[in-house]
């Protein structure tokens, strides 16, 4: 990333960043998988518990690792500027921040995590499980945390296929874990769901000194020398990572906690509803990893170009995310419609359930639309380190639009849960055009007019 390239270079560069991170977020995507998937083997209480601690975790987790993502737009932005020293101080204060952030979730977590399980009402062997479950995975918070921050160091230097190869190699690490301690074989304990968080845990340690040694020992990022004298310390720098981060996260964190809040409403509805709605979630939430891996590429291609004070390339590169999340979507979206039966066959075997979840991804194909363009135009901001006005708009968005429009249409007209998919789609719209329009806005009266 040190060249300005044509359209065809462009779209090129994004493909070589927006892979390998796919292909990472997909052995993310995994891990979750064989931690469900294995635990329903085990018993269907630990899966439920596994399934509760999950929906626990992840809205937690996903806001607070988004503060720590703000190393890379900020990395990229320095090492555009060819700032290297900048660049090692970012990702030091980055690993101050994971320590301080894990202290923070254990100590809380020591106070909640009881009295929240006690008043969801749960079976007695699914709550242990839940609990057992999130104390397993508390011993991994800081690692992933940390591995987050050296990940996004590793993104803003443009080598995301490293970060590939690490995730791919770990996938038979928490295979195996998992199949040991959820079952209790080879002299390991028997520790049913529980053990998954365990599992997981352990993994996240083996990545984290995976991608230590290779950010200490190779080369480019040897040369940063991001953990010699780790004294440094600057409450400046660590308020720069904040002041980007904290929106970052908060705006996912918003995001995914919205989504929670749909699914607990719709648990209202009959069995085969839930598990209808549940089925074109999970599809349209692995379809989701192609438009958020644009992302992540995109923030960093749109901060180095920024950094270099290429603008217009800075530019390009926006659009040309956009436009390619949303042809994506399109062809996605309408594959998953031509074969909705099909796809939804693979979650039940009930007729009601497959024909209902068919119907849902209808409405699935515009939802992903809406979402391909709230999620690039919020990743090319980013780049711009412009994320302040994004957060007020894309939470306007989620509980101002999102929440209401569903809960009416759902509640108040003959649509039933459909309703849910209107308003989610309509809201995201929206975030879609606000973002858009500022992005806009930040193209032509501050960097167009600086250089571009």
């Amino acid at each position: 990333m040190n060249q300005s390239f044509s359209l065809k270079g462009k779209t090129k560069q994004i493909f070589v960043l927006l892979i390998p991170i796919l292909i990472t977020q997909l052995g993310m995507f995994s891990m979750v998988f064989f931690n469900t998937i294995m635990s329903g083997k085990y018993n269907s209480a630990d899966l439920a518990g596994v399934a509760i601690g999950s929906s626990i975790w992840n809205p937690v987790f996903t806001g607070l690792s988004g503060i720590l993502l703000a190393v890379s737009p900020i990395a990229a932005q320095y090492f555009g500027e060819k700032r290297s020293n900048e660049v090692a101080s970012v990702v030091k204060h980055g690993i101050y921040l994971s320590f301080f952030i894990t202290a923070i979730i254990i100590v809380f977590g020591l106070f909640l995590l009881d009295p929240l399980l006690g008043k969801m009402g749960l079976p007695g062997r699914v709550q242990n499980t839940a609990k057992g479950y999130l104390i397993g995975l508390s011993f991994g918070i800081l690692p992933l945390f940390l591995f987050n921050v050296l990940r996004s160091f590793i993104y803003a230097l443009g080598r995301t296929r490293v970060v590939m190869v690490i995730m791919i190699s770990s996938l038979p690490v928490n295979f195996f874990l998992n199949y040991v301690l959820i079952f209790g074989k080879w002299g390991f304990p028997e520790l049913g769901g529980a053990g998954a968080g365990y599992a997981t845990s352990i993994t996240y340690w083996a990545i984290l000194a995976f991608t230590t040694y290779i950010v200490k020992a190779e080369e480019p990022f040897a040369a940063y020398r991001v953990f010699a004298n780790m004294k440094e310390f600057s409450w400046g720098r660590c308020r720069e990572i904040l002041k980007i981060g904290v929106p970052m996260g908060l705006s996912t964190f918003f995001e995914t906690s919205m989504f929670a809040v749909v699914t607990i409403l719709i648990s209202k509805f009959s069995v085969t509803t839930v598990a209808a709605y549940q089925s074109a979630l999970n599809i349209v939430s692995f379809l989701y990893m192609i438009p958020i891996s644009i992302s992540m590429a995109l923030t960093v291609l749109v901060g180095y170009e920024v950094g270099a004070k290429r603008y217009k390339d800075a530019r390009d590169y926006s659009w040309l995310g956009i436009v390619l999340a949303v042809l994506i979507a399109v062809v996605t979206g309408l594959f998953v419609v031509g074969f909705r039966y099909q796809v939804a066959g693979f979650y039940s075997n009930e007729a009601a359930v497959i024909n209902l979840t068919a119907y849902f991804l209808i409405f699935a194909l515009f939802f992903q639309i809406s979402d391909a363009i709230q999620a690039t135009a919020q990743a090319a901001l980013r780049g711009y380190k412009d994320v302040n006005l994004a957060f007020v708009m894309t939470l306007f968005a989620y509980w101002a639009i999102c929440l209401p429009v569903g809960y009416v249409l759902a509640h108040y007209t003959q649509l039933g849960v459909r309703g849910y998919w209107i308003g989610l789609t309509v809201g995201l719209l929206a975030a879609g055009i606000a973002l858009y329009i500022r992005l806009l806005y930040i193209q032509k009266r501050k960097f167009v007019a600086l250089g571009a």
